[in-house]
């Protein structure tokens, strides 16, 4: 048990708030202040073998090891960005595939065990939720998130609040429909976002084409033996490249189109001001963001671009935890927390954020 802090005493510039970035390989506990600067933090490995009670034990083994507080004060509530898909109103993990959960009420175990009030979301909502609150999206009251890493993720903040959906899928972003009869993506369907340019898509189509036969993409062979036993990823095309391999200059150029034709009908359909773009993929190869933006404004409706302002992720790893924190210390403290027991129809006429 941590025994929380009075929340309604801490509404002060010392509220300090956990955040956990809950992912397949790893667990990341960060303790933070109220201006996003993480003050401790502790990693374990996930487990996510050994199922989902001894990974929830690993979390509340971190959040309870005397390293995470030191001599700072208790935290006023803890903040949990899974990678997968959340009810953001009882904190149940519905379906997360890395970490293979199908119905984790992981809110509820963490507040029963720890008697400190808990937000639970995805990953890429929380991600979202840093980098607009003290990170690159700072100030605006209208923004987009999308990430580039193994995947493509994404959030929404409008007119000043997150955008979680009804069934808290909001922000899927690399699923949409790019080209109708496109490549098959994980998702089932044809032509997605991710399918097109998340790493894992990379790497497909840097293998089909090598597996063809001929010399295209003689360094992303020679890097993948060298450096991967022969295993193609998206950072070997990245590297490609940067050598100034035809075959990876190719992918990575249709790569940059396919996120700004995504981009364009992100602009088109939410009209942000601003657009932070981040994820492993854009940095290793920073030079997306540009061909992104080219595409992105010759597509979308002048009304749409002329104002968007596109900008990389400020936050990087600490992201996620940072944004974990900030979530649940908002909320606390402007009021709006509730815990599962409360009517959802409460929580949603008291949602400010």
């Amino acid at each position: 048990m941590l025994h929380p802090r009075n929340c309604a005493a801490d509404a002060d510039d010392d509220a300090l708030a956990v955040g956990v970035d809950l992912g397949g390989t790893k667990i990341e506990v960060s303790l933070v202040d109220r201006q996003g600067g993480v003050i401790n933090r502790i990693r374990r490995a996930t487990r996510a073998d050994k199922g989902p009670d001894a990974v929830i034990e690993e979390v509340i083994a971190c959040l309870t090891d005397p390293r995470l507080l030191k001599a700072a004060s208790a935290p006023i509530g803890i903040g949990v960005g899974v990678a997968g898909q959340v009810d953001p109103e009882t904190g149940l993990v519905r379906y997360a595939p890395n970490l293979r959960w199908h119905n984790v009420q992981l809110r509820e175990r963490l507040q029963d065990r720890l008697a400190v009030p808990v937000e639970v979301l995805n990953d890429v909502q929380a991600v979202t939720y840093g980098e607009w609150i003290h990170g690159a999206g700072k100030g605006a009251k209208d923004l987009v998130c999308l990430f580039v890493g193994t995947g493509v993720g994404g959030g929404v903040v409008a007119d000043g609040r997150l955008i979680t959906g009804c069934s808290g899928n909001a922000g899927e972003l690399g699923h949409l429909t790019i080209e109708r009869s496109g490549p098959l993506c994980s998702c089932g369907n044809h032509g997605c976002l991710e399918a097109l340019a998340g790493g894992w898509a990379i790497a497909r189509r840097a293998k089909e084409r090598i597996e063809g036969g001929g010399t295209a993409g003689d360094a992303i062979r020679r890097l993948a033996e060298a450096e991967r036993a022969g295993e193609i990823t998206a950072a070997t095309v990245a590297k490609a490249y940067h050598q100034g391999d035809g075959l990876a200059r190719e992918i990575m150029e249709d790569v940059g189109r396919a996120l700004g034709a995504g981009i364009a009908s992100i602009a088109n359909a939410f009209n942000p001001a601003v657009l932070v773009l981040g994820g492993g993929v854009l940095d290793g190869l920073p030079e997306l963001l540009d061909l992104a933006e080219r595409e992105a404004r010759a597509r979308a409706l002048d009304a749409a671009s002329r104002p968007l302002r596109i900008v990389k992720a400020e936050l990087g790893p600490d992201a996620g935890a940072v944004g974990a924190a900030a979530r649940i210390r908002d909320r606390i403290l402007a009021g709006t927390h509730l815990t599962p027991t409360l009517s959802a129809g409460a929580e949603r006429e008291g949602d400010a954020g």
